[in-house]
């Protein structure tokens, strides 16, 4: 082999080795761009929230441009993978489920309703995300005339922590108790009224026409 040609590989191979050691430093030690920047979004009870914290970080972007309607089609995935899951969330933990899904509901109602007002989304879908960072029930949320649960007609609608209890709920009771009967007229109004209130999104309201309607049937 040339000299002149065997002093250039070795003069490469000192450069590639320290190059390659830094590589496999690097790689070793430095983190990804990926687990960086991931967050995870977790309550003790409810388990990751991430999902659901992505789609009101994506409202709130869009809310900040003043295109409320557009903030409005955003929320209402939230609102639906919530539902999907409620049943999950509320066995996993009620009491947090219900802190969730009230401050859910306020959001919600921010951005539906009449006129939106531009401040009032903004707190809102900022308690919001704040809430889902954490979901601890807070005595505070509790009935204190009640010890939390609360009744209307002699039928609980509300959990322990003085939360509504999700108006799909009390519909379903309704519905599987006049499949046992042949409800009257009154009946049945009530039940549509529920249903309106609760495609409302207003719970407690539904809930109310709801019982009322339980406790005809169970007289």
């Amino acid at each position: 082999m040339h000299p002149a040609f065997r002093n250039f590989l070795l003069s490469a191979s000192l450069i590639a080795v320290p190059v390659a050691g830094f590589t496999m430093v690097e790689t070793l030690w430095m983190p990804s761009p990926t687990a960086a920047s991931a967050v995870v979004v977790a309550s003790p009870g409810l388990g990751d929230l991430s999902a659901y914290q992505a789609i009101v970080r994506d409202t709130q972007t869009i809310a900040a441009t003043g295109d409320l309607a557009a903030a409005q089609l955003r929320i209402t995935d939230l609102e639906t993978l919530w539902d999907q899951n409620a049943t999950a969330l509320r066995q996993a933990d009620a009491a947090a489920w219900g802190v969730a899904d009230g401050a859910i509901d306020a959001a919600l109602s921010a951005l539906r309703a009449t006129a939106p007002d531009a401040a009032s989304v903004t707190a809102a879908l900022a308690a919001l995300s704040a809430t889902l960072d954490n979901p601890v029930a807070s005595p505070a949320t509790a009935s204190p005339a009640t010890g939390g649960v609360q009744q209307a007609f002699g039928i609980d609608v509300t959990d322990a922590n003085g939360h509504p209890l999700p108006c799909e709920v009390m519909a379903t009771q309704v519905r599987d108790a006049f499949a046992t009967i042949t409800p009257t007229a009154e009946m049945l109004d009530l039940q549509s009224r529920a249903l309106e209130r609760c495609n409302a999104d207003n719970d407690a309201q539904s809930d109310a026409f709801a019982a009322q309607a339980l406790s005809l049937i169970r007289g």
